[in-house]
C-alpha cells in the first residue's frame, strides 16, 4: 500500500528529475499526453499547463494515491502498467519513477513505441541508486526472511541499455545525473526511503515487526549518511533518463 502523505513529504527533492525529464520533450502540439503512473497527480497538473490544447491521461496503479490525484483535482484512475496501452491520439508518453516496480517494463517499453504513432514522444526516469548504501542495508536489516520482497537485484537497466532499447526511434536522449539532495530531521534516509523502497516490506510485516525493524535500519542508515554539524544529511541519489522520439 502507498501512502500519499509519506511519498508527499519530499516532495520538492521528488518533482526536479520530472521537470527535468518533460523539459527535454520536444511536442509542441500533442493531442493525448499520459501521466504513466500518475501517483498522488502533484505533477500531473503541469502537464496541463505545459500542454493546454491536449488531452492529459492519468492513471497509477494504486487506489491509495489516485484517490489523492482525483482530490487534487486531477482526473486520474487505477490501472496497470503493464496491461495499458496507449489510444491511437497518444503522442506523449510520461512516466516518472515507476518502471522500476515493473520487472518486465523493457518489454512494455517496446510494446509502447511498437503502438505510438511516429512523431510521438515517449520520455521516462528510474533510480540508479540500488547498488548504494541505502539498498544494502535495507536488504541486510531484512535478512533470508523477507528475500521474496525484494525485486530482482538491478531492477534497471544501464543508461546504454536503454538507450539501445530506444534505438529504432529517430531521436533517442539517455544521461544520468546524481543529484545530492540536503535532507533535514533526526533520520532523514530512513524517511525517505519508507515512502518508497521500503514500501513492500513495511507491507509484508506486522506493526511490532516493522517498528523493530526501522529500529534496527535507522542507526546504520545515519552512520553511512552522517547528520552534518548543521542538523542536515548529503543523500546522493543517482536518476536515469530516457527521452525519444518515434
Amino acid at each position: 500500500m502507498w501512502d500519499p502523505a509519506q511519498y508527499l513529504a519530499f516532495a520538492d527533492h521528488r518533482a526536479r528529475p520530472f521537470y527535468e525529464l518533460v523539459g527535454r520533450v520536444q511536442a509542441s502540439s500533442p493531442r493525448r499526453v499520459v501521466d504513466v503512473g500518475c501517483g498522488p497527480g502533484n505533477l500531473t497538473g503541469s502537464l496541463s499547463v505545459r500542454w493546454p490544447s491536449a488531452v492529459v491521461e492519468a492513471f497509477d496503479s494504486s487506489a491509495e494515491m489516485v484517490e489523492a490525484a482525483q482530490a487534487a483535482g486531477v482526473d486520474a484512475r487505477v490501472d496497470d502498467v503493464a496491461t495499458w496501452e496507449p489510444l491511437p491520439d497518444t503522442d506523449v508518453v510520461v512516466s516518472n519513477a515507476v518502471l522500476q516496480w515493473v520487472p518486465e517494463h523493457p518489454t512494455i517499453v517496446s510494446g509502447w513505441l511498437s503502438a505510438l504513432s511516429p512523431g510521438a514522444w515517449l520520455a521516462f526516469q528510474v533510480p540508479g541508486n540500488y547498488g548504494d548504501a541505502s539498498h544494502r542495508l535495507i536488504r541486510e536489516v531484512a535478512g533470508a526472511g523477507l528475500e521474496h520482497v525484494f525485486r530482482a537485484e538491478k531492477p534497471v537497466l544501464d543508461p546504454v541499455e536503454y538507450a539501445n532499447l530506444l534505438g529504432s526511434c529517430s531521436t533517442v536522449d539517455v544521461w544520468e545525473t546524481t543529484y545530492v539532495q540536503r535532507l533535514s530531521g533526526a533520520d532523514p534516509v530512513l524517511e525517505w526511503v519508507t515512502g518508497t523502497a521500503l514500501r513492500p516490506v513495511r507491507a509484508a510485516l506486522s506493526v511490532e515487526d516493522w517498528e523493530a525493524y526501522r529500529a534496527e535500519l535507522a542507526p546504520r542508515l545515519r552512520e553511512a549518511y552522517p547528520r552534518r554539524a548543521d542538523g542536515t544529511t548529503w543523500f546522493p541519489f543517482r536518476r536515469i533518463f530516457a527521452v525519444a522520439q518515434l
